[in-house]
């Protein structure tokens, strides 16, 4: 399944054991919500996450958010629970299921394999995609595969976090910069980074980029999101609200982009027309790439026009 029909500039995370805050996510301006059963919840509260994950989606209105719950670790003692206690209470309103820590192409089959049996105990009619998170060393080495793993993946989406633990790599955040990345001479995580934005396009995926731990901190994490646009990923994972309006604009193609686009298109278009082989618009030589360049980012606005227009 091709993630290219949603449209995800940001993803909002919340506990599902948690609902004031579920209320208010699914009221925010993030494109996506992900109720959490994982890392943010304790052990003795997955029950009442399961609970309120059900209930969210029967009783509040999402709008056009794109609605996910995320399971806890296919290694643990909760996630046969999790996917089959949600799609059985609310299977028919989930867009989405994410799974955390994919480490070979078999936990992508694994969760297929799982989520298709509580699909068919449910009669479900509609299909639940799947987000894959990459957090460990593993699921680096085995990118390619995990990509084509299964036609319910829809996104691969990076865990800076856990990924750092796994190659035991000093962080003292999750996202952030710190004293390490100033002793390295380049971009830490450029090689994960981007060998998940080459999967996923390869796939047909969108990709995602992790959170930045420090919500209050604006500007580092605008300075995050333009990293990760800058490396071709769709959007951001946000753990408050307030980091939402900075996703969402970063994101999105600019005013300034949008008009060169155009200008693009239309000067590639004219020279054609004309007989022309060679093409220049403001002292730059315009090709076939070119235009593909352009028509991502055009393509790109039409999707998020047509979901505001759409809510």
């Amino acid at each position: 399944m091709s993630g290219d029909g949603r449209v995800t500039r940001s993803m909002l995370f919340v506990p599902a054991n948690k609902w004031p805050m579920i209320v208010k996510a699914a009221a925010s301006a993030a494109d996506a919500v992900c109720i959490d059963l994982e890392d943010s919840v304790p052990p003795d509260e997955k029950a009442t996450g399961r609970v309120n994950i059900i209930r969210a989606f029967h009783e509040l209105d999402f709008g056009a958010r794109t609605r996910m719950f995320r399971i806890n670790g296919l290694d643990t003692p909760f996630a046969a629970t999790d996917i089959a206690e949600v799609v059985h209470g609310a299977g028919d309103r989930i867009d989405l299921m994410m799974v955390p820590k994919l480490s070979s192409p078999g936990d992508v089959t694994e969760a297929e394999s799982r989520l298709a049996q509580a699909a068919a105990n449910r009669r479900l009619e509609r299909a639940i995609g799947i987000e894959g998170q990459i957090e460990t060393a593993a699921g680096f080495v085995w990118l390619r595969e995990i990509a084509h793993a299964s036609k319910r993946l829809e996104g691969l989406i990076f865990g800076p976090g856990d990924y750092a633990a796994s190659m035991r790599m000093p962080a003292e955040s999750i996202g952030m910069s710190d004293a390490n990345d100033a002793l390295y001479p380049g971009h830490r995580w450029h090689a994960v980074m981007h060998a998940i934005v080459a999967n996923a396009r390869a796939a047909g995926l969108r990709a995602m980029d992790g959170p930045y731990a420090a919500h209050t901190d604006a500007g580092g994490f605008e300075r995050s999101c333009r990293i990760a646009r800058a490396m071709g990923f769709d959007g951001k994972q946000c753990i408050h609200p307030s980091q939402l309006a900075i996703a969402n604009t970063v994101f999105s193609p600019s005013d300034s982009e949008l008009e060169h686009a155009r200008r693009v298109v239309d000067a590639y278009r004219s020279a054609v027309a004309a007989g022309r082989g060679a093409v220049s618009l403001d002292g730059r030589m315009i090709d076939e790439a070119s235009v593909r360049m352009a028509e991502v980012v055009l393509k790109r606005h039409t999707a998020e026009t047509t979901r505001t227009a759409n809510p």
